[in-house]
């Protein structure tokens, strides 16, 4: 008789007590959900080495999970990209020609323009090194080049690498020209192949080589000079030019690759394949103290 006694009152405790938990559960809030973005569909314009490099696979998904945005990217270099901005084809820039940028700034096109990250150009050529440029400054191993007339793979296609070698061969007083000097027209990855099948010298950033470095036999022969920094920022299309800019997701793009989480995984990228980062990340620093 007196397990029957207890038995209702037990049954009754457990039921109060599963009640007590959902009314719990019931009470606390709901998860917050991000809101899909009224229109979904992205375009950022961008130069190939941040595509040939392999950073782009790893920060679209990071941002197309982040916000719901659809990230359609379209690589063909700074000046490229830079175009597809003028006339509004864009939404968002991602590029590394600092002097034409500021230039498209100015011009009312691009807005919100932040500083991103950087790494730098270096020279690369056959390990026989024909025009004995190893160890020169980059201004030297261009005259060098030029007075061997060893062949040299120029992107020539108004890229961010292009401009910084068009720089170079103004610096030491040169007009490149005749039949050792080729020009590819293609992105980073491109012309390293080139150069790579004619045995050939050609400026490129090192992301892409790092990136890319297993697919040819091309050697690093000139480095570390200041001018050889290769700085990338990011900014909007002005959608007060454009109407049909998706503004709300440009905005969102550049939010994101300038946070802390994502700074941290440019900084961290490459660093488990290569043994050094691809870049270093620098949103909030000034572009005066890069390379100091």
């Amino acid at each position: 008789m007196r397990a029957k006694r207890y038995a209702l009152p037990i049954i009754v405790l457990m039921l109060i007590f599963a009640v007590g938990i959902l009314a719990g559960c019931g009470s606390q809030p709901a998860k917050q959900s991000t809101p899909e973005p009224a229109v979904k569909d992205l375009i950022l314009a961008t130069t190939t080495s941040t595509q040939d490099s392999g950073l782009l696979d790893v920060l679209k998904p990071m941002f197309e999970q982040k916000t719901g945005y659809n990230l359609k990217i379209i690589s063909v270099g700074s000046g490229a990209a830079m175009e597809m901005g003028k006339k509004g084809e864009a939404d968002v820039l991602l590029v590394h020609s600092p002097a034409a940028e500021k230039a498209l700034v100015d011009e009312g096109v691009g807005i919100n323009y932040q500083l991103v990250m950087h790494n730098d150009f270096i020279v690369v050529g056959p390990a026989n090194d024909p025009a004995a440029i190893k160890g020169s400054a980059s201004v030297d191993s261009f005259k060098k080049i030029a007075d061997k007339k060893a062949t040299f793979v120029s992107r020539g296609d108004n890229s961010g690498t292009h401009t910084k070698e068009l720089s170079i061969w103004k610096a030491a007083s040169i007009t490149p020209e005749g039949s050792w000097y080729l020009v590819s027209g293609t992105g980073m990855g491109a012309t390293l192949n080139i150069a790579n099948e004619k045995q050939a010298y050609t400026l490129a950033d090192r992301a892409t080589y790092l990136a890319q470095k297993a697919n040819f036999k091309l050697e690093i022969l000139s480095e570390g000079d200041k001018n050889l920094l290769n700085i990338y920022h990011v900014m909007q299309v002005n959608p007060e030019k454009f109407t049909k800019v998706n503004k709300d997701g440009a905005k969102a793009f550049v939010d994101f690759i300038v946070s802390p989480d994502t700074q941290k995984a440019i900084g961290e990228f490459g660093k488990d394949k290569y043994g050094q980062p691809l870049f270093t990340p620098d949103a909030g620093k000034k572009e005066a103290d890069l390379g100091k």
